[in-house]
């Protein structure tokens, strides 16, 4: 797994917008795919046509808003390989509209082989190689907001994407081989995202094996020399 990017919606600490690169045996695949991440994909030296699937947590912009830009280059390369978009439901409505707003007249969607996917409610979805479950979690309700778990290669990745302390977290986290938690904030308690004092008090709930705090605003860049936890920063690799 690369970390692309784990910043918040403002690049605190200079750091690229949410994106994860999972790279198994048989499927690759992006968890969110925020507003400027694609700079980072290129400069990890990524393959985006290798790409299978991207997994929208929400439909916030630090979390989707770089889909755009990729789509529109995999067009002009004149990309042939299926790539599949899982998210919350309303996904294919959104991304055409953004892209109808970034790019007008570029008709991207009609040149790809692409597979809009919605979560299944309280199930699986499966896919080649890997499956999705994926669970609603606790922030703005109008971005439609879950975290999953991605299996594939025989481990499992738990992804919070944003939220406030929920139990669904519990569920996400067990027995993942990585689960990457948001912890926007120290100590400051901000409607819909996580501070690292309530992931103190919860911590022995979630049974994950490795855990990798990310999303990180100004608050916690300042008290990172406090963290008992590791956490992720623009080009982490960890195999799994």
């Amino acid at each position: 797994m690369t970390v692309i990017g784990c910043g918040d919606a403002f690049a605190s600490g200079g750091q690229l917008h949410t994106c994860f690169f999972i790279q198994a045996p048989h499927a690759s695949l992006l968890l969110d795919c925020g507003a400027t991440a694609y700079h980072g994909i290129k400069k990890e030296g990524i393959n985006v046509g290798d790409i299978d699937a991207i997994v929208i947590s929400h439909f916030h912009g630090d979390h989707y808003g770089g889909v755009p830009f990729l789509l529109l280059e995999e067009a002009g390369k004149n990309r042939k390989k299926p790539l599949a978009i899982i998210s919350p439901p309303t996904g294919k409505d959104r991304i055409t509209k953004l892209l109808e707003q970034l790019y007008p007249g570029s008709n991207v969607l009609a040149k790809l082989n692409l597979l809009f996917k919605t979560y299944v409610p309280d199930g699986v979805l499966q896919a080649d190689h890997f499956e999705i479950t994926a669970f609603p979690v606790a922030h703005t309700p109008d971005t439609l907001p879950h975290g999953v778990r991605v299996r594939t290669g025989g481990k499992t990745i738990g992804f919070s994407g944003d939220t406030a302390w929920t139990p669904i977290l519990i569920e996400l986290a067990r027995d993942a081989d990585l689960f990457i938690c948001e912890c926007n904030y120290f100590q400051s308690e901000i409607k819909g995202h996580m501070n690292y004092k309530t992931l103190l008090a919860y911590d022995d709930q979630l049974l994950y094996k490795q855990l990798l705090l990310t999303h990180f605003g100004e608050e916690m860049i300042q008290c990172r020399d406090q963290l008992k936890h590791p956490y992720a920063y623009d080009g982490r690799k960890i195999v799994l």
